[in-house]
């Protein structure tokens, strides 16, 4: 069923792939993965690095950039990576040898206010999104460059490479963001009107923090290292600071507005023009919003590819190649290849999608995203712990929970939302645990597979003896020996419970992701003992329940680490007792995207 959603390097060997795909038609949107992966050899032995290459900005703020140029005679294609990490620090993102031997210019800038620019830090604010663009020219107006340039990199670093693209620069000919988020709100800050506790002060402390190392630049000019060094301490109590402490005293940040759509990709993505190849990961940080970008790019036409791999923060790319996708480097230079060095790589060979299938641990290429073929179909949560797609009677009994805010504090959720750290923790790959202070539904044994594939939607009827609600509601599969893994989940404050259905997803006539405004104007009062209508959305996931496991839906009061209340809900919530209310008056049930055998 369809889903609807209303919301030149000449010396070069040029480098050709083939595979069974006969037809210009096949082709066009790539069925299957060639059993060659595509690759070409070093050109290049040695490269020349100039540190700390001074950019000045339209308001005189100046950037750092390090360029590291292939030995022997240029003009070479550029790719560009935008980082506030500290270009200093180590990694194959400040330094990519590989695309560096293979011909291109590598330029890592440290956006402002961050590792050895000026500026005050103010996290994709208007000034940085405007840096972008100036850079993308400088660097297509250098001597040594040949006009022509790519922007890479993963997280920070991949959302940049959408605020720059949608300016349109001179010069930018093709992108490859790897795990970036589509939606500030929703997608990491306040998912569900939910602080991300897991995640963001981590985050902010990790940017920050990599501020604080002295430029390198400090002995050859003192002054303005120390100025540098001494301006980047200072704004410890700027933008992080102020970001956070807005979102947990219920201030700006804790709704959407205007400070979340600034910072919002999806939000600019019509803007987007040039080629952009998506990577994401089904446990990764954006999950949510990486395959939303490439629905939206695709459906303007823009030449698009997703890969979504069984990847956190973390350890995205990891285990590549496998199934005949290639390494995340070797998938960069193809498309880099094509777009910057004119070489016929025969991108149109490349599936339009490639999924990971949780349960059946590997990759597939899949009809779309959503997929094309898929029937909503709904489980109902019933008496005695089940889950089946029959409907209640109007007898069965509601359950209840103490709401209290540690609910979750080691879970396959937790793993998600702090990037793999928690990762070799048993009880992050078996939910057990968490689950006693949850209510669980679960179906019998399947007698065959079920396949599901997209976003998800629970509507959960409940009531409350407080003043607030917050429900976490879990999808996991369930082994033979009990083993409960949890494949994706969603949060809602019931505060936030108002739905707008002009945004929202639906399939065969359900509400399948369901899209909440979380303004200010929008708060709807939860009154002690009234039931409510919970539409949660639950993050898009692809998975099989093999024949023989069984599907859980687990129903919590809470997700910490990952995420607590702002302090206005929070004491709101405290103490309260929630019911789950499941009979045929108030069928709370489960949407799912089933494909079609």
């Amino acid at each position: 069923m369809k889903l609807f959603f209303n919301i030149p390097l000449t010396f070069l060997l040029i480098f050709s792939l083939f595979s069974g795909l006969g037809s210009s038609q096949a082709s066009a949107s790539g069925h299957e993965w060639e059993d060659t992966i595509y690759d070409r050899p070093e050109h290049h032995s040695n490269y020349t690095t100039e540190k700390d290459v001074f950019i000045t900005m339209r308001d005189g703020v100046i950037l750092a950039a390090d360029v590291h140029l292939p030995d022997g005679q240029g003009p070479f294609p550029v790719i560009l990576t935008q980082t506030p990490y500290n270009k200093n620090v180590s990694s194959t993102e400040n330094l990519n040898e590989y695309f560096i031997k293979r011909g291109y210019a590598h330029v890592v800038v440290d956006v402002r206010g961050t590792g050895a620019s000026q500026g005050a830090w103010d996290s994709f604010g208007e000034a940085e999104q405007r840096d972008g663009k100036e850079v993308v020219e400088w660097a297509a107006s250098q001597s040594w460059s040949t006009g022509k340039v790519g922007l890479y990199g993963s997280s920070y670093r991949a959302i940049n490479q959408l605020l720059t693209a949608a300016q349109q620069p001179e010069g930018l000919e093709a992108i490859f963001p790897i795990v970036p988020m589509g939606d500030m709100y929703r997608d990491i800050l306040m998912s569900g009107g939910l602080v991300n506790t897991g995640f963001i002060p981590l985050w902010l402390g990790l940017v920050t923090g990599s501020g604080l190392l002295p430029p390198s630049y400090t002995l050859s000019d003192p002054i303005m290292g120390t100025t540098v060094l001494l301006n980047h301490t200072g704004q410890l109590l700027g933008f992080p600071v102020s970001t956070l402490s807005s979102a947990i005293t219920g201030g700006d940040f804790a709704y959407d507005g205007p400070a979340a759509q600034l910072r919002s990709p999806l939000a600019v993505a019509d803007q987007i023009e040039v080629p952009a190849f998506f990577t994401g990961g089904l446990h990764d940080l954006f999950q949510r919003g990486t395959p939303l970008l490439y629905e939206k790019l695709k459906a303007n036409g823009v030449q698009t590819k997703l890969l979504m791999g069984n990847w956190t923060h973390g350890n995205y790319g990891s285990g590549l190649p496998a199934d005949n996708v290639p390494a995340l480097d070797q998938l960069a230079l193809r498309w880099f290849d094509q777009y910057l060095m004119g070489i016929n790589t025969n991108i149109n060979k490349i599936p339009d999608v490639t999924q990971y299938v949780l349960g059946e641990e590997r990759f597939e290429v899949q009809p779309g995203w959503p997929h094309k073929n898929v029937n909503a179909e709904k489980f109902y949560l019933r008496s005695g712990k089940q889950l089946t797609k029959d409907t209640p009677s109007s007898l069965e009994p509601s359950r209840t929970m103490l709401q209290q805010p540690l609910n979750g504090i080691c879970s396959g959720s937790t793993n998600q939302w702090m990037a793999g750290i928690p990762d070799a923790l048993p009880c992050t790959k078996d939910n057990r645990l968490t689950e006693l202070g949850e209510l669980t539904y679960t179906t019998a044994p399947v007698n065959s597979e079920l396949r599901v594939s997209g976003p998800i939607a629970a509507k959960v009827f409940a009531k409350t003896t407080a003043r607030e609600l917050v429900l976490s509601v879990r999808v996991t599969d369930v082994a033979p020996d009990g083993t409960s893994s949890e494949i994706t989940a969603g949060w809602l404050a019931a505060s936030h419970r108002a739905v707008d259905e002009s945004k929202s997803r639906f399939l065969d006539g359900e509400n399948i992701q369901p899209w909440h405004p979380f303004t200010r104007a929008a708060v709807q009062e939860v009154k002690p003992y009234e039931v409510m209508e919970l539409d949660v959305e639950i993050f898009p996931t692809n998975f099989v329940i093999k024949e023989g496991h069984r599907l859980r839906v687990a129903i919590g009061p809470s997700d910490f680490p990952h995420s607590m209340s702002p302090a206005p809900q929070l004491l709101n919530q405290f103490g309260g007792v929630a019911t789950i209310l499941n009979n045929s008056k108030y069928p709370s049930s489960i949407v799912l995207p089933v494909v079609e055998n």
